[in-house]
């Protein structure tokens, strides 16, 4: 099994979860996080004084699939996030070794 983890910007999550209801994924969580990449925040001006916003608001997407349909997911993720500006975001994929349902104790891939 595999863990995706999406940073995207935050007006694409309704374009992620209908593509990615497209291809069958039924679940994810969805936190509402602030960072910075290389673009390190931006400057905005609020009555008339400028100042650094450090933090960018984002959404962190977390998803378990089977590992069979681990590109697929990070593909569909991918173009429905794409804009083609700065920030867009990033994919990260990492291996989760157990899972289990706690309504029912069904475990691995039964489970997500």
């Amino acid at each position: 099994m595999k863990l995706i983890i999406a940073i995207i910007k935050t007006f694409k999550l309704e374009d992620v979860q209908t593509a990615l209801s497209k291809i069958g994924i039924e679940g994810m969580t969805v936190t509402e996080v602030r960072g910075f990449g290389r673009q390190k925040g931006h400057k905005e001006v609020y009555r008339g004084s400028e100042y650094s916003v450090k933090y960018l608001p984002k959404i962190k997407i977390e998803i378990v699939v089977d590992k069979k349909i681990e590109e697929k997911v990070i593909k569909t993720i991918h173009n429905s996030a794409n804009t083609g500006e700065i920030g867009d975001g990033k994919i990260f994929s990492l291996d989760i070794d157990k899972a289990v349902r706690i309504r029912t104790g069904e475990k691995g891939t039964k489970a997500i």
